[in-house]
């Protein structure tokens, strides 16, 4: 069945009836009659009953509304559509192009109004260009003619002090600009969210497995072709293309990246350079001795600055730097300015913000795993990574370069990451709980803290001799409603009671935890497992769209299976009105990749909204 309607007439109508709260969505939380009479230019009419139909019709009006139309052509097979079925085809069909992003002339504009933070929003937009990029100088140079931004081209070596002398005019890094006959345009990337102008680091790898799901290989190589541009220009994949972010990486995916890429395209010349970039970024960041390769062989997260993380809003590091303030008998504001310009030595705070700055490089802001030790700790999920690098570098150079590539043998690559693996089971395994553990390595002991990164090995192929053991361990300490926790329901029962609720720990859980651990139970056979936790994921995911207007957001309490997570920064994804333009990148990719990973009987009883516990015991 297809009705004409009116847009304005009809959304006027809904709204008024059913959306009595004003939010401009319909959800479960909405006490109207749940029951909308409509009717068509035509005269024809029917009944919309239910949430998640009246919140399609919202969503279908919206949609044609938005590419001009005063009268919407409503198919009901869209009203009707199998929830599951309807969240993938938002994702492919509306959801990455929303949070597709460039860093030409169109993306500078947006980010000319972007104000995440208005601590750190000009009037005039610096863009900083690196030392060696003449093409992207000059061109933001002559953009500057007709928007409100400053060219501004990098020293050739950039130190913590510079980084620190710029955070007063803080502003936007280029990425990778191509010519196109004459015309300049910007490589495209994903953001994370709506809210986000730049490209971010590990979340972009996710984005691009998401992306290869649904096909859209040319966007998921032009991540890499930044990721590329970053480690040659700025020396490493940045935490994101702030100038704040220059002295900071993120967890290194580029070389599955890559690979995932390539077994698509089949494109050696792509790969051969890529692949050359990829071991500079492992040499070069990773492997320099005293910073992120410790004494004992293995990695930490190092992310080096001075002062404050000035992405953070005022006031966030209130409760650290209270006592520095009462010993120097000064107000925390007068104390942070006196710190911050050199005036106020404090060396114990310098470390304080050297964790705080590795616990972001790591990913994980923030979670008390981390908080004032990140820089002290071998992270099960940084080495696990690592290993995967030094085995995919051994992989493809014997597969695809008859085993050898820039004077490297494969073999050599296959040793280093045997020795990498060994060193990790004498400081990481511990047999009686069966699991790694981060090490810090200068108290020269293990953490004992149970999180989802610990599980990472399971896909990095670092649990080869003990994969049922941890398997088993996995399920019984971070299994909950809606899949695996960030941190387990033990560790926050050790927690302070007025402690901080950190959005990376329990209760709440994260898209690439789940994607690794899925793929790691997929690659050891573990398919029970496997289809429960994807279930239980994309159950909640697909649970709260249907009764919250389509709502997909950064990330779940998995306890109660929500969204409606109390912790620091909120959640991103649920602050729109009428229709999510983008969802959220890495979610969005997670449930593209779960519904390829889960089998057909249970996609079926997904579209049914079956509840999990009357498939699975908990």
């Amino acid at each position: 069945m297809i009705f004409k309607l009116n847009i304005e007439e009809i959304l006027s109508k809904l709204l008024a009836q059913e959306d009595p709260d004003g939010d401009k969505k319909i959800t479960i939380e909405d006490n109207g009659p749940k029951a909308f009479k409509l009717t068509s230019t035509e005269g024809n009419q029917t009944t919309i009953k239910g949430t998640y139909q009246l919140s399609n019709l919202l969503q279908e009006l919206v949609i044609q509304k938005q590419q001009g139309k005063t009268e919407a052509i409503i198919d009901f097979q869209n009203i009707d559509e199998l929830p599951a079925n309807r969240i993938s085809r938002m994702i492919r069909d509306f959801y990455w192009k929303g949070l597709t992003r460039r860093m030409d002339k169109s993306g500078i504009e947006a980010l000319i109004s972007d104000t995440k933070n208005d601590s750190l929003t000009a009037k005039t937009l610096p863009v900083y260009i690196p030392y060696s990029d003449d093409l992207a100088f000059n061109y933001y140079k002559d953009l500057e003619a007709d928007l409100p931004i400053k060219a501004i081209k990098l020293p050739k070596d950039i130190t913590p002090d510079f980084v620190k002398s710029i955070n007063n005019a803080p502003g936007i890094l280029s990425l990778k600009l191509e010519n196109k006959n004459g015309d300049i345009e910007g490589v495209p990337f994903v953001v994370p969210g709506g809210r986000f102008n730049e490209m971010y680091g590990w979340d972009s790898y996710f984005e691009a497995v998401g992306l290869l799901c649904d096909g859209k290989v040319e966007l998921a190589k032009a991540m890499a072709d930044n990721f590329q541009y970053q480690i040659e220009h700025y020396g490493k994949i940045l935490n994101a293309n702030r100038s704040y972010y220059l002295t900071r990486t993120q967890p290194p995916f580029y070389t599955s990246l890559i690979s995932e890429v390539f077994e698509i395209t089949k494109d050696k010349d792509w790969l051969r350079s890529h692949l050359k970039t990829a071991i500079k970024e492992y040499e070069t960041v990773w492997m320099v001795k005293g910073k992120r390769l410790t004494s004992n062989g293995l990695n930490r997260y190092y992310a080096e600055g001075i002062g404050f993380p000035p992405e953070t809003e005022e006031g966030h590091f209130d409760e650290v730097i209270e006592s520095y303030a009462k010993s120097h008998s000064l107000s925390i504001k007068e104390f942070v300015a006196d710190y911050q310009s050199g005036k106020i030595k404090e060396p114990n705070l310098d470390i304080y913000f050297t964790h705080d700055r590795s616990l972001r490089e790591s990913g994980h802001d923030t979670s008390w795993r981390l908080d004032d030790v990140c820089a002290d700790l071998n992270t099960v999920a940084l080495n696990s990574l690592l290993y995967k690098y030094e085995s995919d570098f051994a992989h493809l150079i014997d597969t695809y370069f008859d085993g050898v590539f820039e004077g490297y043998h494969g073999a050599y690559w296959y040793t280093i990451a045997d020795e990498r693996l060994e060193r990790m089971y004498k400081f990481m395994w511990n047999e009686d709980k069966g699991q790694f553990f981060d090490y810090n390595f200068k108290m020269e002991e293990q953490s004992h803290f149970e999180s989802a990164s610990n599980y990472i090995p399971l896909w990095t192929g670092v649990y080869k001799r003990h994969a049922k053991n941890i398997v088993d361990t996995l399920m019984y300490q971070l299994k909950e409603k809606g899949g695996i926790a960030g941190t387990s329901r033990a560790m926050n029962a050790e927690l302070p009671e007025n402690a901080i609720q950190r959005q990376w720990d329990y209760p709440n859980g994260w898209a690439p935890h789940q994607m690794m651990i899925w793929r790691g139970l997929k690659i050891q056979g573990f398919q029970d497992e496997l289809q429960e936790l994807v279930y239980r994921w994309l159950y909640m995911i697909t649970r709260n769209a249907v009764d919250y207007n389509g709502t997909i957001p950064e990330k779940y309490d998995v306890v109660a299976a929500t969204h409606k997570v109390f912790a620091e920064y909120g959640n991103v994804g649920t602050d729109f009105e009428y229709i999510t333009q983008e969802g959220f990148g890495w979610m969005n990719a997670s449930f593209q990749y779960g519904l390829q990973l889960l089998n057909q009987d249970l996609i079926q009883r997904l579209n049914n909204l079956e509840a999990p516990e009357s498939i699975f015991k908990l």
